[in-house]
Formats: C-alpha cells, structure tokens, sequence
C-alpha cells in the first residue's frame, strides 16, 4: 500500500494548519484514510470528528478536513460554534474549492487552499486573543484505522 503523502507534503499541510491557527483560536485537522467507511463522506467526517474529540474546544470553533484518498471522497465539518456563525453557503464553497483543485490533481495545493479558507474564516469569527488562547487539538495529520500510519 502506498502512503499518500510524502513527509515534505504532510509537513507542508501541517504547516498550512499551524499557520491558519495563528490568527484565530479556532482548531484545524486534517484526517486521511484509504476508503469512506459510510456510504456518505460528512456521516464520517462527523463521526471522525467525534472520535478525534474535536468538539471539546472552549469555543466549539473545531473543523476538520476528511479526505478518503483512495476513493477520493472528500467533506469538510466544521463544530456548532462556528457552525452557527458562518453563512449556510460557506461550507459549500470550501468544498468546491478544495474539490476543484483535486480534479486537476492538485491534492495537496487544494487542501492548503482549504485551510487558508477556513482559517480566514475563523480569524474573523473567533479572533485570537494572545491571553487567553492555547492549541487545543493537535495540529498533525490523523489517519484512519485503514490508511498508514504517518511518516515521521
């Protein structure tokens, strides 16, 4: 089985991720594994960001970005917090971005355009406060039970 990223290309989203949370106290993940589990790509999105525990931030400001590479399933979910701030369409349009770069086999580009997206998104929504902010999740790549672990 091949991994589906290279160290330079996680390493290149993990910091697309690092600096997306620079400016706000939002959380960003990124979860990959082979193949969607669930017939619908945001079931499992949501069921990972349960499993990741993403909805314990202070402010329910988590997303997260689910890509099944293999069967090239892809959804974006983002916690109540901000779910109940930003417009119905936002989500949508993240997703077609980030779609539109996989069709012309740009993965990585359109994951990082993603992030920007998001983190653009949760900088004027949830803006950060040098006082009282922490990294509340981790910033690096999960991977699902069926994918590879990552490289390190």
């Amino acid at each position: 089985m091949t991994h589906p990223l290279t160290p330079a290309q996680e390493a290149t989203l993990v910091a697309a991720i690092k600096a997306a949370e620079l400016r706000t106290s939002g959380e960003i993940r990124l979860h990959l594994e082979d193949k969607c589990p669930t017939p619908e790509p945001l079931d499992r999105a949501a069921q990972v960001f349960a499993e990741l525990n993403m909805h314990h931030t202070k402010l329910r400001n988590g997303v997260l970005f689910y890509l099944a590479w293999q069967t090239r399933q892809f959804a974006v979910v983002g916690d109540s917090g901000i779910n109940s701030v930003v417009p119905d369409e936002f989500w949508e349009a993240v997703k077609e971005t980030v779609m539109d770069h996989f069709r012309q086999e740009k993965y990585v580009p359109g994951l990082e355009r993603g992030i920007r997206l998001v983190g653009e998104q949760l900088r004027q929504l949830f803006p950060y406060d040098e006082a009282t902010d922490v990294n509340e999740l981790d910033d690096d790549i999960s991977y699902g039970d069926n994918a590879p672990t990552p490289r390190r």
